[in-house]
């Protein structure tokens, strides 16, 4: 079969969600001490909290008793106690504490009975947590996500939005080159009229691939701004799983990093989180609003166009693959412009693949590959 059929050849997905990995949870400031908050990571309910040290947990949000929410409960201490009973469970650990019910010299090993914990990191002022894969047949936790900076003094922000998806749709929008110009139609951006040839060299990374230190787009006006530095200007943007697009722009002892994640709530909701920090145009009065304010636009509209693809994904979604899994529709990915997408359908292939057989991965990158596309 040719390369042209072959890459225009439907190509069956999934609504898989990949554990073992850190998922962004709340921000740090909307959990001060001792208080609890219930929410979802890939169809987990969680309760997650700060002790009174200041220390954030995450627990599974079900008591094993009589399966209450534990985020009903309260914080005391360093425990978190159930609104039912009073059982208590250590926030670190799970570890059942105390039942109140149990008279002196019960029959009870209390030490036996905990909550499932998950582990916590504050990473770039977000609570990260660790949702472990109980398949793999190791299953270590890495360090946490931190966003590279590259200068002590520095402004930052975060913006998050939700929107109805799957991971790997909304995955995809990350990943998708060709999009801009006719999602994100604005001055500062590139224009459907203003189409140019682009040609970028990939090269895999561990769980992802790297678009090697580019110059950035010149029919981009946002980019066309860090001109007034009079310095050459390069770009490197990566992806790795299961949901992190990292760019990072250099321009002499200047910068601006961003990370985007896109985290499924349940397989029919994800949530995007947009993380930057820069020591770019420190001097411009109110930058951090007027940033916030572009940003939020930006981001609107890629939540606007998943919205709209929600309404045609629910006529196209498969029924169930008969393994539990939920199939999701078919796509013709053409050209070297989907080609990250076929990359990041093969990595999830593969990775969990090695996690099944204890094998290494087999990355779908032999070597640096050159790309082309119009947009």
């Amino acid at each position: 079969m040719s390369e042209t059929l072959s890459q225009t050849r439907p190509v069956a997905t999934s609504t898989g969600m990949l554990s073992g990995f850190w998922y962004p949870g709340p921000r740090s400031s909307e959990l001060p001490r001792g208080v609890l908050r219930a929410i979802t990571l890939l169809e987990v309910p969680l309760a997650v909290g700060r002790d009174t040290e200041g220390r954030a947990f995450a627990l599974a949000d079900l008591c094993p008793h009589r399966a209450m929410p534990l985020s009903f409960g309260r914080v005391s201490g360093s425990v978190v106690e159930c609104c039912y009973h009073g059982w208590q469970f250590e926030g670190q650990t799970g570890q059942c504490r105390a039942i109140p019910s149990l008279v002196e010299g019960a029959n009870v090993k209390v030490e036996r009975i905990a909550a499932r914990s998950y582990r916590c990191a504050e990473r770039d002022g977000t609570i990260w947590i660790y949702l472990p894969d109980t398949e793999a047949r190791r299953d270590e936790a890495p360090a946490a996500p931190e966003l590279p900076v590259f200068s002590e003094r520095y402004k930052a922000t975060h913006l998050a939005v939700e929107f109805p998806s799957d991971v790997d749709q909304g995955v995809l929008g990350l990943l998708d080159p060709a999009h801009g110009p006719y999602v994100h139609q604005s001055w500062y951006w590139r224009s459907a009229h203003k189409l140019r040839d682009k040609e970028k060299t990939f090269e895999p990374i561990p769980n992802g691939f790297r678009m090697a230190p580019h110059a950035p787009s010149a029919n981009s006006a946002a980019y066309k701004l860090l001109g007034v530095y009079g310095q050459p200007v390069t770009t490197t943007i990566d992806f790795v799983l299961p949901n992190q697009r990292t760019e990072v722009i250099r321009c002499g002892r200047l910068w601006f990093s961003n990370r985007t994640t896109v985290t499924p709530i349940r397989r029919d909701l994800c949530r995007l989180d947009f993380w930057a920090a820069w020591n770019l145009f420190r001097w411009v009065p109110f930058v951090t609003p007027v940033f916030r304010a572009f940003a939020r636009r930006f981001i609107a509209q890629d939540q606007r166009n998943m919205e709209r693809q929600a309404v045609g994904l629910r006529y196209v979604s498969g029924q169930g693959s008969g393994q539990g899994q939920q199939q999701g529709p078919q796509m013709i990915l053409v050209g070297d412009a989907d080609r990250q997408a076929r990359w990041y359908f093969e990595l999830k292939e593969a990775l969990v693949r090695s996690r099944l057989t204890g094998a290494p991965m087999a990355h779908p990158l032999p070597g640096p590959v050159t790309l082309r596309w119009r947009t």
